[in-house]
């Protein structure tokens, strides 16, 4: 998760115009929310790597990756009439079941996870 957390974020400031397009129009201002999903994911992707924050990190990587998933609608709505595109956009949302649930797993820590 640090790893795909990291790459994301750092994404998200190299190349925003590709994460401005996937941002609700009632959202207002993509950039603005292209810079600070790209930060949260950083600071999740900072929170995991960090030992004594781990398991913060892994609920609010949690959190983000349910945050995000109306992006994730929204690019299935934009792209409906696009063959290729629909069917892109539908295979990203189920992939975010099991980033939900890795992120839940470090929250809950060694202790809790193995019950």
């Amino acid at each position: 998760m640090t790893g795909i957390l990291g790459l994301a974020g750092i994404a998200h400031f190299l190349k925003p115009e590709t994460f401005d397009s996937i941002v609700p129009p009632r959202l207002g201002n993509p950039r603005f929310w292209t810079y600070a999903s790209g930060a949260a994911e950083l600071g999740c992707a900072t929170m995991l790597a960090v030992p004594a924050t781990r398991r913060l990190g892994g609920s609010a990587s949690a959190a983000l990756m349910v945050g995000v998933f109306p992006a994730n609608i929204y690019t299935v709505k934009k792209h409906w009439h696009s063959p290729r595109g629909r069917a892109i956009a539908l295979a990203r949302l189920p992939l975010q079941v099991p980033l939900v649930w890795m992120s839940w797993t470090i929250a809950l820590g060694p202790a809790e996870a193995s019950d």
